[in-house]
């Protein structure tokens, strides 16, 4: 899905004065705190035919993300393991900015921090997905779709693509003596192997403050956006700098602790709708 530089929406100025004289008094054009994010909803298994799936509501932002697993080769570096690949797209409707046609660099980024965080901190066994090592392993394939975009898109889908993952169910799989692949989706063996959980929290730079969770409209205002994968045992899992702007040592030191602090309440949201169930 691609975003064609003439829709960027153009927010008013006095709009955009309105935002940054409330962030300078510590507050948000929507009332909320500049640490504090928008409501979030997790529905797990949106998708029945998936074999993980949940929507995430932060606010007006809607993601959706479904898993699907299928039989393929390793890749030739790691003969012993799964393959893990995390695709994005946004949908025409979710916004007047996007329109039909392959993903752009913004679609491509956001599939690649998401694929980056959830391998460097080995949220997936990959180790237990295979089948016959060295020549069939389970392929994991996470597609993220944006329904509505009203801001921080990032870490919606992360949460999205975290919470699918959690809920995902293996098919079952026989071998024969011959060396068939014999996979029927009707029937679950297991969850899916998870090693760690990870979320992503996006911080914006407005003029001297940070402040997490930015709408669209905030966005529009940003001189930047640092993106900080955090695991639940409070490890950072990446790291993507966004935006024309810059960030100073020490403002880069109090995002990743920001980041470090707000993860600890997406974990625990992740906790709420989808862990204890």
């Amino acid at each position: 899905m691609s975003t064609t530089p003439s829709n960027i929406p153009i927010l008013p100025k006095l709009k955009k004065e309105s935002i940054r004289t409330l962030v300078a008094k510590g507050i948000r054009i929507d009332g909320r705190k500049l640490n504090e994010y928008r409501k979030i909803v997790i529905e797990p298994n949106y998708i029945p035919k998936a074999e993980g799936s949940a929507l995430v509501r932060m606010g007006d932002t809607v993601v959706l993300v479904g898993v699907k697993m299928e039989v393929g080769q390793p890749f030739p570096d790691t003969p012993n393991e799964g393959v893990l690949m995390v695709n994005a797209e946004f949908v025409p409707l979710a916004s007047p900015t996007f329109e039909p046609g392959p993903p752009d660099e913004n679609a491509i980024e956001l599939a690649r921090v998401i694929d980056r965080s959830l391998r460097e901190i080995r949220v997936i066994d990959l180790e237990k997905l295979a089948i016959i090592p060295g020549e069939k392993v389970w392929m994991v394939w996470v597609d993220i779709y944006v329904l509505n975009h009203a801001g921080n898109l990032l870490d919606a889908s992360s949460l999205a693509a975290m919470a699918a993952l959690m809920v995902t169910k293996m098919p079952k799989v026989e071998v024969s003596e011959q060396g068939e692949v014999k996979v029927d989706k009707s029937v679950h063996v297991g969850s899916l192997p998870l090693n760690h959980r990870v979320v992503t929290v996006t911080v914006g730079k407005l003029d001297e403050y940070l402040l997490v969770d930015p709408t669209d409209e905030e966005e529009l205002v940003l001189d930047a956006k640092l993106a900080v994968s955090v695991s639940e045992d409070g490890r950072i899992a990446g790291m993507q700098k966004m935006g024309p702007g810059d960030f100073t040592v020490d403002e880069v030191y109090k995002a990743v602790n920001l980041a470090l602090e707000t993860g600890k309440e997406l974990h625990s949201i992740l906790e709420e709708y989808v862990a204890k169930r």
